[in-house]
């Protein structure tokens, strides 16, 4: 039985997903209490590179990338690792990986992907809107830049995949016409694709916070608090929390990377993986930094941080409790440092998140299949910023029986 006056709502979780479906919900009259292990937006909503990248539609799992499977784990600090200690804990999500690149597969989770995008892109807009968040927007584009024409040839699919969508974009071919948009960067780069509506947010850290400043105001609650387990009870669920037991109507479990140990308790087994991101954040100063920049074929990116500049990215596999290796974030420095010879690299500061990642590269967005009164928002690998938003409304939408603006179905938690 459920205590006489149980709480509305509980999301677990204060990283970017869990905030903004707190504020979605409170918007649509609900009482709502944000827990978390460590507070508001401490984790990967903090460190990330600050982009939404609606025009990344592309899954990570595409056809033939199991070829490169054996050099990942030869090359420690290449842009998609794996740690020889973790290669057999990871096996079993390697396999689903694999399954997930094939054509048929991949086509349909090409094809949910950019429809999550579209939503999400519409939605930010509400929600800066409604939380006058415009001062937090760089509305900069994005400068994705190549070695040479058979790099550049290699990613011609890419290319006519978001063509395909609708998403507007600028090729150019030679050195001249990218410095036009970003002085500075080696001549090596000799072709690039630029996306003109790509944004980003001045600090990721600094508009999750935002959000949460909005949501206390507006008459929400947020407690740090460690979650063990959810129990199914009569018309609810119980919360085995280190501040005690809590007993709520609908829980929504946004916890990021930690959150497949959470749906475990009810019985739901989500294959749930870690893609650890690493960066290193200049401060001011540092280059005069006009557009983010991808660098594709290295597997990292450069962006405008509160005016200083964060170089990150990359993708290692690594699980939760294996020590990070900074020798990564020293990598993607020292090849910033070669690609963009004006840049200062003294004076950074080092991170190292937890991207929670699931094998066909879509996160789950539904209903938990043991618990009815449970949902999940998590598995947004590294797009949890970018697909925030939507993924609050969507989720808004299941919680109060409100027909969703997509088909749910590639986000389901029974999929695998």
């Amino acid at each position: 039985m459920l205590q006489e006056n149980p709480t509305d709502t509980v999301v677990i979780g204060a990283g970017i997903i869990g905030i903004s479906t707190a504020l979605e919900l409170q918007k649509r009259g609900r009482r709502v209490l944000v827990l978390d292990r460590e507070g508001v937006g401490a984790g990967a909503s903090k460190g990330n590179a600050g982009a939404f990248a609606f025009t990344d539609i592309v899954p990570l799992a595409t056809p033939g990338i199991m070829r490169k499977a054996p050099k990942w784990l030869f090359d420690p600090l290449g842009p998609l690792s794996i740690p020889p200690t973790y290669a057999l804990n990871i096996a079993p999500w390697m396999l689903r990986f694999w399954r997930a690149s094939w054509q048929d597969r991949y086509a349909a989770a090409l094809s949910a992907q950019a429809a999550l995008m579209d939503h999400s892109r519409a939605a930010l807009e509400r929600q800066i809107a409604d939380v006058d968040g415009e001062a937090l927007m760089q509305r900069d584009g994005q400068l994705q830049v190549f070695e040479g024409e058979a790099e550049f040839r290699a990613s011609r699919p890419t290319w006519d995949r978001r063509k395909d969508h609708g998403i507007p974009f600028d090729l150019l071919d030679n050195p001249d016409a990218i410095a036009e948009i970003q002085p500075g960067l080696d001549r090596r780069f000799t072709h690039a694709g630029f996306t003109p509506t790509w944004m980003n947010t001045v600090d990721p850290a600094s508009w999750t916070r935002h959000l949460a400043t909005r949501f206390t105001a507006r008459g929400g609650q947020v407690e740090i608090a460690t979650i063990s387990a959810l129990t199914p009870m009569d018309a609810g669920v119980r919360l085995t929390t280190s501040i005690g037991e809590i007993d709520a109507r609908q829980v929504i479990v946004a916890a990021g990377a930690w959150s497949h140990h959470l749906a475990k308790t009810l019985g739901d087994r989500i294959p749930l993986e870690t893609e650890r991101g690493y960066n290193t954040t200049l401060p001011q100063g540092a280059f005069d930094l006009r557009t983010h920049l991808t660098f594709g074929g290295h597997g990292f990116v450069v962006t405008r941080i509160n005016g200083g500049v964060r170089i990150g990215g990359a993708v290692e596999l690594g699980g939760l409790e294996l020590p990070p290796n900074y020798k990564r974030a020293d990598a993607l420095l020292a090849k910033a440092g070669r690609f963009m010879p004006g840049l200062n690299l003294e004076g950074g500061t080092q991170w190292m998140g937890f991207r929670p990642s699931l094998p066909d590269s879509l996160p789950l967005i539904d209903r938990s299949a043991r618990a009815p009164q449970v949902f999940y928002a998590f598995g947004h690998g590294h797009l949890g910023l970018t697909q925030s938003a939507g993924t609050a409304e969507l989720v808004a939408d299941l919680v109060t029986n409100t027909k969703p603006a997509l088909d749910m179905k590639p986000f389901a938690s029974t999929r695998f």
